[in-house]
């Protein structure tokens, strides 16, 4: 299956690759990045099916995806 990669420095936690992931696999982390923010986390790769739409709406380019 897919999986994707959060460059958790560069993400501002906005939340929309939460939003907008179909199978619910992203969260936002409870700790913060080096600029304050609360960023983005993968969870579960196994049920990843590398939609792309995580990376899509990420308006950071913080999201890389593989298949």
């Amino acid at each position: 299956m897919g999986r994707i990669v959060i460059n958790e420095e560069r993400c501002k936690g906005c939340r929309l690759c939460v939003h907008f992931c179909p199978r619910g696999l992203i969260s936002v982390s409870e700790q913060f990045n080096s600029k304050g923010y609360h960023p983005a986390v993968f969870e579960g790769s196994e049920e990843c099916t590398a939609c792309t739409m995580c990376a899509i709406m990420c308006p950071d380019v913080a999201i890389e995806v593989y298949k």
